[in-house]
């Protein structure tokens, strides 16, 4: 078979990713074709451009099952070129003694990335779990001339570095080649995933759009706020949400750090209306001094603000050794209120009131976007070998939900008027006419 004559059939939404450019990216959802696209893709080149080599990479791979490898197998035999390449236990020979290779990122760092130059292709699958460093160590170890970087996946969240990077507001510098691409772009669909697709549709609304459809993910199945989420959605309670000028503004947090590393710090900015709890805005930040943080409640009209801080706002924090209470009160927030410790089990009393208030609360979407996204991924870590719990999982949504918890701990619902307490009535007998008198 001479190269000219080979011939694959590609579903007509990847045309465009047919021709060369230095970063070319697929996003969507389940059953679009994506993986099967890079992967014919790949074989074409290692096929038709001698000594080719490529990368694929994941962000963690524990071992070859968990890479495209079979995939990739799987497709040279079925061009027909099995007799032009050589699988081996780790990795594919291609012709002219060029090689694909599979690795997990996790573990490299700027120094053993470049065992990989010299290579002309990367291929990152699920790149919507790269981290930062993975991308920065990866795009200068590969610039041989005419190579290229390919990545798919199914989009998490707006902030991945990922989609920072093919999907952000400077994208289009790079000159990369971008398309989205679901189960409706594929004219190969199965139908068992039609089946799965369509119970999905019915059953599990609230990670349809994300799973079948490539949105980002604004829910995540299993998550301890997921139908509490849902409900708010359908009654309405997620939209806008205006402030009520006669009410007092109550900020909650979750405390991060100023170095880069620390945790985040979360506000939830708030209003206690009759029944309602009123969220209407929300802000985190890694790495900031406590200045920015207040200096960005005071851009946004909240210098007047009453702040609730968890149990460690009395601790000493960065170089200046003060308290976050003090630096709220220095900086002018004059109600500042810590809220004591709730001892063992404070998670999970943070998340079940929670859940208890979440039907009293309205969200102004637009401001609030962020944190409700990081509700809908809160969720427990489990041990899968023994299918226990073990309590809610300490990642990126951990601050926003931590802060939120806070909230729906502190409030309280407007108290029933009190009742008047009327001296009995007593009826008398007048003994002269019989009549009734009351007193």
């Amino acid at each position: 078979m001479s190269s000219s004559t080979l011939r694959i059939e590609t579903a007509r939404v990847f045309k465009p990713l047919l021709v060369p450019s230095r970063y070319k990216g697929a996003h969507g959802g389940r059953g679009s074709g994506k993986s099967h696209f890079f992967a014919e893709l790949g074989v074409r080149e290692c096929y038709q451009l001698r000594g080719t080599r490529w990368l694929c990479g994941r962000q963690i791979q524990k071992s070859l099952k968990e890479s495209a490898k079979q995939l990739i197998e799987d497709k040279i035999r079925a061009i027909g070129l099995a007799s032009y390449f050589d699988c081996q236990s780790d990795r594919i020979i291609t012709p002219g003694d060029g090689v694909i290779s599979f690795q997990g990122l996790q573990e490299h760092t700027a120094e053993s990335i470049k065992s990989f130059e010299g290579y002309r292709i990367f291929w990152g699958e699920e790149a919507n779990k790269l981290s930062q460093k993975s991308v920065q160590i990866l795009r200068p170890t590969f610039r041989t001339e005419g190579s290229e970087m390919w990545f798919s996946w199914n989009p998490q969240r707006k902030s991945d570095p990922v989609d920072e990077l093919l999907r952000g507001p400077h994208a289009e510098e790079l000159g990369a080649i971008v398309v989205k691409a679901n189960w409706a772009d594929n004219p190969w669909f199965p139908d068992v995933l039609n089946k799965d697709r369509e119970y999905d549709l019915k059953y599990n609304a609230e990670t349809y759009q994300h799973v079948w459809e490539g949105a980002y993910a604004t829910i995540v199945k299993g998550a301890y706020y997921a139908e509490s989420l849902v409900r708010a959605q359908r009654e309405g309670r997620i939209g806008r949400v205006s402030r009520d000028p006669l009410q007092a503004i109550r900020v909650f947090c979750d405390l991060g750090g100023s170095s880069a590393t620390a945790d985040a710090f979360s506000m939830w900015v708030t209003q206690f209306v009759g029944r309602e709890i009123r969220i209407l805005n929300y802000y985190e930040a890694v790495g900031q001094a406590a200045a920015s943080h207040m200096a960005w409640l005071r851009d946004e009209g909240y210098e007047g603000a009453h702040i609730w801080l968890p149990h460690d706002g009395t601790q000493s924090h960065g170089p200046s050794d003060t308290t976050w209470k003090g630096a709220f009160e220095a900086a002018g927030f004059k109600k500042v209120q810590v809220v004591k410790n709730q001892g063992k089990g404070a998670a999970r009393q943070r998340i079940e009131a929670g859940r208890r208030r979440f039907p009293a609360m309205w969200f102004n979407e637009s401001t609030t976007k962020p944190g409700i996204e990081a509700l809908g991924s809160h969720h427990e870590k489990r041990d899968d070998e023994r299918n226990v719990g073990l309590g809610p999982e300490h990642d990126w949504s951990s601050h926003a939900a931590d802060a939120f918890g806070l909230m729906a701990l502190v409030y309280e619902g407007p108290k029933p008027p009190e009742t008047v307490k009327r001296a009995p009535f007593v009826a008398q007998v007048d003994k002269q006419d019989g009549a009734w008198l009351g007193s």
